[in-house]
């Protein structure tokens, strides 16, 4: 094979797909380059998804085809793309729960001393794996799959990839649950695959990392390749144009309602990850939980929904005590939680839109032991059309949604539930530009509407963009409380790291 042919790269040539009456790709016709780190952009919906799969082997292509390094490609299941060195780092990676995480990394390829499993070998390759990679700190070859937080998982499925030697490498949001010194360990792998000559395809809906790691920007928009543009060459404003056809400054339009009186009041609470956190959240307010990730932030929502013990310290819902030992007691007391992670702590994702979103109001819809179908469905058609939800059918499957929609039946939910308090854990968190807009009207409406909102998040563009005021974790306790006017990004951070700050100095941050 001449050095021609092999710098070719991969070409994917007027390919098409559709589901049903969706058409989710459109005669696309673009080139991922040896040697290059591609940012593959486009809102969800736009057809992203689709075409990591048909790379990955999940889908066939109903028109055209992909060419790799000259070579025509035939990929009828995901081995049919590893065999050919095509490897799909997933958003949500899947991990064997039972086994150790040495064993998640090489399987299909343990070592093996006379048929028996070599574990010595096994555990010596991983922990070298880890080191060479800069993330034997963050994770342990012995620890079990069910432990691992949603960051692990990603560093066993970006071990997964990286071991294999595959020839081109896609990486499906791979910072979305990973911390600083994790999104600096991987770009650094990153570089180095590139510069190894492979091909890398990055997707991402965080515009910094795009910026940061990519070479080039290709743009889809619903399903069809409409521009390629140099990273070096063209600007944030630029390239949310052309997925949107908006313009980034208008992403935070919210207009901040006066409060009324508190709806969540916590005083002195404690679990086994938070101690001691007090605040209060009032009707038509936004308060943002922000801090790095390992907070507690999460734990702390989870505690206030009855998913985690409490330990000491009050909480109270409409100046009642709540005593949520499980979930269906916070439901009942007025509370709803969109979790971090929706496809495995909040979607039944083989099940339909309609069967999502009734879920928590059955008991509304029931007459006797029997469902009201038609109620049901006047119901569950009614939120889907007030939050945009873009689905052919109420009774399609939420997996085959895009991120921002499931997102969005999420909170159609808890919108037909009508809670008092609605805690959201990182709302966008693997949507694209225009569904955060979107989600962010629907804060908004609620409110308006004088819902009390928790959310949690990460970005401190939303953080600053959304809240009424920030109270900031670390270390599972509560490092300080900025108004909206006070808010800044240094602030944040501060607060975020007062304990390793104050610790560096000598004294308090």
């Amino acid at each position: 094979m001449s050095a021609s042919t092999i710098a070719s790269g991969l070409q994917i040539e007027h390919v098409s797909k559709a589901f049903g009456p969706v058409l989710a790709l459109s005669d696309v016709t673009l080139t991922f380059a040896p040697g290059a780190v591609t940012a593959l952009m486009g809102e969800n919906g736009a057809g992203k998804s689709t075409l990591l799969r048909i790379i990955h082997g999940d889908h066939v292509p109903d028109a055209g085809r992909m060419v790799l390094d000259g070579v025509p490609l035939s990929l009828h299941a995901p081995r049919d793309a590893h065999r050919a060195g095509i490897r799909v780092i997933a958003q949500e990676p899947e991990i064997v729960p039972h086994v150790s995480v040495a064993e998640n990394v090489y399987v299909g390829s343990l070592p093996r001393r006379a048929r028996v499993l070599d574990r010595q070998e096994l555990n010596r390759r991983v922990q070298a794996d880890l080191a060479d990679l800069g993330f034997e700190r963050v994770l342990s070859p012995h620890t079990v799959g069910r432990d691992l937080s949603p960051a692990q998982r990603q560093i066993v499925e970006i071990l997964r990839a990286v071991i294999s030697d595959a020839r081109v490498i896609a990486f499906d949001e791979p910072t979305s649950s990973l911390s600083e010194h994790e999104v600096a360990a991987l770009f650094q792998i990153i570089r180095r695959l590139r510069d190894d000559g492979r091909i890398v395809i990055y997707v991402s809906h965080r515009l910094q990392d795009v910026f940061e790691i990519s070479d080039q920007v290709v743009v889809l928009r619903d399903g069809r390749h409409v521009a390629d543009r140099d990273t070096r060459t063209t600007n944030e404003q630029e390239v949310v144009r052309l997925m949107v056809g908006r313009d980034l400054s208008s992403m935070f339009a919210r207009e901040h309602a006066s409060v009324g009186e508190p709806v969540l009041e916590v005083r002195d609470l404690t679990t086994d990850d938070v101690r001691d956190v007090s605040f209060t959240v009032h009707a038509g307010e936004v308060v943002v939980l922000a801090g790095l990730v390992g907070a507690g932030r999460s734990e702390l929502a989870h505690a206030l929904v009855g998913d985690l013990p409490v330990r000491g310290g009050e909480i109270r819902v409409g100046g009642r005590p709540l005593r949520a030992r499980q979930p269906k007691a916070a439901v009942r007391g007025g509370i709803g939680l969109a979790p971090e992670e929706r496809k495995s702590d909040a979607l039944f994702m083989d099940r339909s839109i309609r069967d999502n979103i009734s879920l928590v109001v059955l008991d509304r819809l029931r007459r006797l032991r029997f469902v009201n179908r038609r109620a049901e469905h006047r119901l569950v058609e009614e939120f889907t059309r007030r939050l945009r939800v873009r689905t052919p059918s109420l009774e399609q499957l939420v997996s085959t949604l895009s991120g921002g929609n499931q997102q969005k039946v999420v909170l159609a939910r808890w919108l037909a539930r009508r809670p008092k308090l609605l805690i959201l854990d990182e709302p966008t968190r693997g949507i694209d530009v225009g569904a955060k807009v979107e989600i962010y009207d629907i804060v908004q409406d609620l409110a308006h509407a004088g819902v009390a909102l928790l959310v949690i998040s990460s970005d401190l563009l939303e953080v600053l963009g959304l809240a009424d005021r920030v109270l900031v974790m670390q270390h599972g306790h509560l490092t300080g409380e900025l108004s909206r006017a006070d808010a800044t990004e240094e602030k944040i951070l501060a607060l975020a790291m007062a304990d390793d700050l104050a610790a560096t100095t000598g004294g308090p941050a």
